[in-house]
């Protein structure tokens, strides 16, 4: 008999597709009120999970007895109760790699956006406001030459620094857990403290995983800290910066501007007053969302599944 699998995103029929060669495939495109009932009627003899948001918890995981492995379609997995999934000895697993170029695209777009203040221009033609040379007060920043700081060298803070340093010219300061001599040797990057990186930045790019430890990493200090002329990028998750400490720092000039692909609440709320202020740049957390990347993760997301319930170990298997 074929294993039982719940994919709770909508994917691509080649994903399911395969899948489907070794596994019986219950699908939902989506999750919500009408679709949670048969979501969990199925998950009691479900053993595999696919898809990306979803709380796995000890509470639904005491509703699906059978479960072995939980294929998370993200790079980032702080959906995933690791240390509950570890102790009942179920695999869980990523999507890393495949979406690296696709997200330092967004975050180098983000960045540019925000430097040059490229949305309120757009606006400004658009509003018909657009009635002679544009002065000073509406000037933006050059990004070429400047110092960027990346908070995370990860394989997308890496395609990040890439990006810089072979198109921008930038020289590059980087944070992380351990030294990353790849980058160091290939983009000259160098290696510093968090207090050091902020201190000495013109653009600060957080990439760092949501964890314990990087929860409100930005706060009241991180920004007093940045130059007032300083521009942050959060590419991460929303919940790694005190949102009203930013707001604060935003609106007294402590720091230029902020571009954010990410909020603590998703979708971000229309009252958020990090939403009326000009000198931030906001996007609906676009990271990885191509076609050809969400295509790929979504079939990484697959091989592992599918792995696992083979008995094999899966390629990106969490530790």
């Amino acid at each position: 008999m074929k294993p039982k699998v719940i994919v709770y995103k909508k994917v691509d029929q080649e994903v399911l597709d395969f899948i489907q060669e070794t596994c019986e495939v219950v699908s939902f495109e989506k999750l919500d009120s009408d679709t949670y009932p048969r979501f969990f009627q199925e998950l009691k003899d479900a053993q595999g999970l696919l898809g990306s948001g979803l709380k796995i918890n000890k509470e639904l995981l005491d509703q699906a007895p059978q479960l072995k492995i939980v294929s998370n379609f993200s790079v980032g997995y702080d959906n995933l109760d690791i240390a509950e999934l570890s102790a009942r000895g179920i695999m869980a697993t990523n999507t890393p790699d495949v979406l690296n170029d696709t997200v330092a695209d967004t975050m180098f777009g983000l960045l540019l956006a925000t430097a040059r203040r490229m949305p309120e221009m757009d606006q400004l033609v658009k509003n018909g406001q657009w009635k002679t040379m544009i002065g000073e007060e509406l000037y933006g920043v050059d990004v070429h030459h400047k110092v960027l700081g990346i908070i995370g060298m990860g394989g997308v803070g890496k395609a990040i620094a890439k990006r810089a340093h072979f198109g921008f010219d930038m020289p590059i300061l980087y944070h992380n857990r351990s030294r990353n001599e790849e980058a160091e040797e290939l983009f000259g990057a160098t290696y510093c403290s968090l207090e050091d990186l902020l201190k000495q930045s013109d653009f600060v790019c957080l990439m760092t995983p949501l964890t314990p430890a990087t929860e409100n990493l930005m706060g009241k200090r991180e920004f007093d800290l940045m130059k007032k002329t300083a521009i942050f990028i959060n590419g991460s998750r929303g919940k790694t910066v005190d949102e009203e400490a930013l707001v604060e720092a935003l609106k007294t000039g402590e720091i230029l501007a902020a571009g954010l692909d990410v909020f603590v609440q998703e979708p971000v709320q229309p009252d958020h007053p990090l939403l009326s202020l000009k000198n931030v740049v906001t996007l609906p957390h676009i990271g990885s969302a191509v076609y050809e990347t969400r295509k790929k993760m979504a079939m990484l997301a697959a091989k592992n599944l599918v792995t696992g319930l083979q008995g094999e170990t899966p390629p990106n298997l969490i530790k």
